[in-house]
């Protein structure tokens, strides 16, 4: 005899079938197309710089084929790779020139656009004596830079490190009162040894100092920091820091010659960079806090000042 079923299992077995079938039968979700998805947000490759080069031109040749040439509008190019202001361009008989005349000029300085090393440092400058030319950082990125003319061998330009002192909009030289230094900042006040607007003929001629072309010397003028003084005496903040580094060679080729020959012939790495800047390093960033703890305590004696001039 057999048993009947009760209804409630009956209608128990009927839903978990019901159920097994709708999970047999529900479609598998569809993969996600990661391929695609990935070639769409990748950034679009950058297409390299053209490599330059160099050739002499003679200056005749130039004045006939600047226009064609690209480089009428781009002075600061030819200033710099000859090291030269642009009244002292139009005398030579052969001048550099590069392949292209398009790129910012700091492709065609021999700094590198940013040193790791110098991220913690605000401000600095370089002077490089075998290049003839100047360098200007901003926590390590590269903010301007142009040719210089330093010291000539009997009056050689001091190696080492730096700070700006006192400035000048215009002053007069100490070896000769004819002599007038436009944007002039001083970097060693015993010698009288700053950067300042001048004649760049295209090689070291200066009484030891740096000369630069007027635009730069202006914008450094501004630029720049000035030191801070407790007294005629003492200094109570450095300025900016300015590293003139490197061995010119007197008597021998100018070296930027070496650039038909070698693009690459004066490029400053980083890793020799980095060899100038490291036995300054702690000097540079142990001033520049303290410069800017300076600076913080004169705003708070200046802001406590005028809390207390408003509270009578």
């Amino acid at each position: 005899m057999m048993r009947s079923i009760p209804f409630y299992s009956l209608l128990l077995s009927v839903l978990i079938c019901f159920s097994c079938q709708q999970k047999d039968t529900q479609p598998a979700p569809t993969p996600v197309d990661t391929t695609v998805q990935q070639e769409e947000t990748a950034p679009e490759p950058v297409a390299p710089q053209p490599a330059l080069t160099y050739r002499f031109i003679k200056q005749k040749e130039w004045q006939q084929q600047k226009d064609s040439l690209g480089g009428a509008k781009r002075l600061d190019i030819l200033t710099l790779l000859n090291r030269v202001d642009t009244t002292h361009l139009k005398r030579l008989d052969s001048i550099i020139i590069p392949s292209n005349f398009s790129l910012p000029l700091q492709y065609y300085s021999p700094f590198p656009e940013q040193v790791e090393q110098l991220k913690d440092v605000n401000k600095i400058i370089f002077f490089s004596y075998p290049t003839q030319v100047f360098a200007a950082y901003e926590n390590g990125s590269l903010i301007l830079t142009g040719p210089t003319n330093m010291g000539k061998k009997s009056s050689p330009t001091p190696r080492g490190l730096f700070f700006t002192n006192w400035k000048s909009k215009k002053s007069t030289s100490t070896v000769n009162a004819s002599w007038i230094l436009k944007w002039n900042f001083n970097v060693h006040n015993k010698l009288g040894v700053g950067f300042h607007e001048y004649a760049l003929p295209g090689y070291p001629i200066s009484h030891s100092c740096m000369r630069l072309l007027g635009a730069d010397a202006e914008f450094l003028y501004n630029w720049a920091e000035q030191w801070i003084l407790k007294n005629d005496r003492e200094i109570e903040a450095y300025g900016t820091p300015v590293i003139i580094f490197g061995t010119y060679p007197f008597g021998k080729e100018k070296p930027w010659y070496q650039l038909v020959e070698d693009p690459n012939a004066l490029v400053i790495t980083k890793d020799s960079l980095n060899a100038v800047i490291q036995p300054h390093l702690e000097t540079i960033l142990d001033r520049q806090q303290h410069r800017a703890a300076v600076i913080s305590n004169r705003q708070s004696k200046v802001s406590n000042q005028a809390e207390a001039g408003n509270g009578q």
